[in-house]
């Protein structure tokens, strides 16, 4: 195709009329923005068909992935082996074992990485593909479910498979209707699908998926306050009956600018920061120093479980001005406490 832009190409030698001649007629008058909104518009409108087409096939894959033993094997060549490979790491990232592996591959020794006990995903839009054809009696043979993924129902992918999942578009974004587009975004939408499903299904939480993910931003995102959390005796901490001057012992010590105040229990009853005790000399002049830790402290302080994320002690500490938070184990004890500094040091800041 003629490119108007080539700056090989003199305004005598290039024909506007031949340029617009070989461009699709649906775009050759539209803007590129037109153009990406019927893209995204199409797509966003397949979706929702195949959405609308969901039914017990659907439900079928859930119950046949759940029971899987072993590990999810996806399978698929071209576009749909980029797609493969994208839904295993999906799965794989959303506690369900995965890994992908070309068709090809697996003719050429990787059989050798399937085991009884696994189940295969395999991706075809057309279901005749050759190199998908030529694995499917292998696979078979070995006892293996097959989940298919395919956009012809009555194919060859289809007939191997215990359970076909519908991904079928009534035409590809490409304006010829021939590159893999819309129906490959369909694929991994449903795929995407299965996978929160599975997680949903299997009790999957943050934490398993921090777990998964201990690297960059999105780890340190999903680190616990458990897992930079202060203990024992790096926690200030005086009883009700401690007078002024333990108490500035105490938090002289630790250096945290606070002592947290406990009951005979070891219970949490308040805090007692630098401020208090300044404000306690301002109220009570040098009295201040014959009274307790009781009368001292301010009821209340904010605490946080220890299985919290570590960015939502952040937020509290941004939402009250605070620079630390105190742990409360299951009977409301004192069991450490998160500073400013050691979400810091986390990379969570």
């Amino acid at each position: 195709m003629v490119n108007p832009k080539d700056p090989n190409i003199s305004q005598s030698t290039f024909a506007p009329e031949t340029y617009l001649a070989e461009c699709p007629p649906s775009t050759a008058r539209e803007t590129l923005v037109e153009q990406a909104k019927k893209v995204l518009i199409q797509e966003a409108e397949a979706l929702r068909s195949i959405a609308d087409r969901l039914d017990s096939s659907f439900e079928t894959a859930i119950e046949l992935l759940l029971a899987c033993q072993g590990k999810v094997v996806v399978t698929g060549i071209g576009k749909s082996g980029h797609i493969g490979n994208k839904i295993a790491a999906t799965l794989a990232s959303t506690g369900t074992p995965a890994f992908f592996v070309h068709p090809a591959e697996l003719r050429h020794g990787d059989f050798g990485m399937l085991e009884e006990r696994d189940l295969i995903i395999a991706l075809s839009y057309s279901g005749e593909t050759a190199e998908i054809k030529q694995v499917l009696d292998p696979i078979k043979r070995m006892g293996l479910k097959v989940i298919s993924l395919t956009g012809a129902t009555e194919s060859t992918l289809a007939k191997h498979s215990e359970v076909v999942i519908d991904v079928a578009v009534e035409r590809e974004a490409c304006p010829f209707n021939l590159a893999p587009t819309t129906s490959t975004t369909a694929t991994l939408a449903v795929a995407d699908a299965i996978a929160i499903v599975l997680m949903t299904r299997k009790g999957f939480k943050a934490e398993d998926f921090a777990r998964r993910h201990p690297g960059g931003s999105l780890g340190q995102q999903l680190v616990s306050v458990k897992d930079v959390m202060r203990f024992g005796l790096q926690m200030p901490q005086v009883s009700l009956t401690a007078e002024y001057n333990e108490v500035l012992a105490e938090i002289d010590a630790k250096r945290l600018g606070f002592a947290v105040v406990v009951d005979e229990a070891e219970k949490l009853k308040g805090i007692i920061t630098d401020g208090d005790l300044r404000r306690s000399l301002v109220r009570w002049g040098h009295d201040a120093f014959s009274k307790t830790a009781s009368e001292i402290s301010t009821a209340n302080p904010k605490t946080i479980n220890s299985d919290a994320l570590a960015v939502e002690a952040l937020k509290m500490m941004e939402k009250y001005a605070i620079s630390d938070l105190i742990i409360l184990d299951e009977n409301s004890k004192p069991a450490g406490l998160i500073h400013l500094k050691d979400l810091l040091r986390a990379g969570i800041i």
